[in-house]
């Protein structure tokens, strides 16, 4: 088995869902004999290593920069790869993992398998099934290792881990710095991370206005569900942009996943095609939501929310 390490993206010292649910992929990709080493590049804040107990070895990279440079993880990353020599490389398919995949894929000289939706290990290859042409086709493709792949949310789910492993404080990268972080500031959201949910209610631009939204957040409500939106719906300002599904906002893959108003653009299908369980409420009946969803119906959903609304309610009383 190939050794695997694992880029792990922090958010104020806490890892991100998707890089937790990635290490523990690659523990299952390792098996016994391989080894599974998480990196981290450290910022302002203390790294929260228990969560990372699924890696054999991590590796906290130091350094006294505020906010996230790509340059920074670049090299670090780069230096990892080159000193450890590890057979294959996870890096999750989020904004920042967007930011560096191909930067180090060309500086280390090594194959990319990009928005991956499934991994496997051959004989001194690596197997994926990735997505192609913004989310319309999947291509089944292998590459020999050493080899990096940029995995999609939800492809794997983070299971219980032991306790940490063998921690390691590498020295800060040698870099040349062509940005700087002048300020930051928080998102309006209350920070709850959609792709973590399991129940998701999504709107879109069929809803209507911000009294159909409304609508959909008493349902959310009484599912115990996260509301989310399609790209319409957040350039409207109805609905926060860190609550978008689809290409251009977040890739989740919920048990549950009712989407009401949604048409389906092949932008949006790309981010939640892979839901457990997906029904669209649509007066269309050649919306494209009903080519991926599992059950679908045509009623208004103005008069469907608030109905499903007080059924559940009723229930739960």
């Amino acid at each position: 088995m190939a050794d695997i390490l694992v880029y792990i993206e922090l958010v104020s010292g806490q890892p991100t869902q998707a890089s937790l649910d990635l290490l523990s992929g690659a523990r299952d990709l390792a098996g016994t004999s391989g080894r599974v080493t998480a990196l981290a590049v450290e910022d302002d804040s203390a790294v929260d290593t228990a969560k990372l107990g699924a890696a054999d070895r991590i590796v906290l990279v130091s350094g006294d920069a505020k906010g996230y440079t790509g340059e920074r993880h670049l090299a670090a990353l780069s230096e990892a790869i080159e000193r450890d020599k590890p057979g294959i490389v996870l890096i999750a398919n989020s904004y920042v993992g967007l930011d560096i995949s191909t930067s180090v894929a060309a500086r280390v000289g090594q194959p990319l398998l990009a928005y991956c939706v499934a991994l496997a290990l051959g004989d001194d290859t690596l197997r994926a099934t990735c997505q192609i042409y913004g989310g319309k086709l999947e291509a089944d493709v292998e590459c020999n290792l050493p080899a990096i792949a940029a995995v999609n949310p939800g492809v794997f789910q983070a299971s219980e881990t032991r306790g940490a492993g063998e921690i390691v404080q590498a020295a800060a990268p040698v870099f040349t710095a062509r940005t700087m972080v002048q300020s930051t500031s928080s998102a309006s959201d209350t920070g709850v991370d959609i792709t973590a949910s399991d129940l998701l209610v999504c709107v879109g631009r069929g809803v209507g206005d911000e009294d159909g939204v409304a609508l959909a957040q008493e349902l959310a409500d009484a599912l115990g569900a996260e509301l989310v939106a399609s790209r319409p719906v957040v350039d409207q300002g109805w609905v926060e942009k860190s609550r978008q599904v689809g290409k251009s906002g977040k890739t989740v893959k919920p048990k549950l996943y009712l989407a009401v108003g949604v048409s389906g653009a092949p932008e949006h299908l790309e981010g939640m095609r892979d839901a457990g369980l997906i029904i669209a409420v649509n007066t269309d009946a050649n919306a494209p939501i009903f080519d991926a969803a599992h059950f679908g119906t045509r009623c208004d959903v103005l008069e469907f929310l608030p109905l499903l609304t007080e059924k559940l309610q009723g229930a739960i009383a």
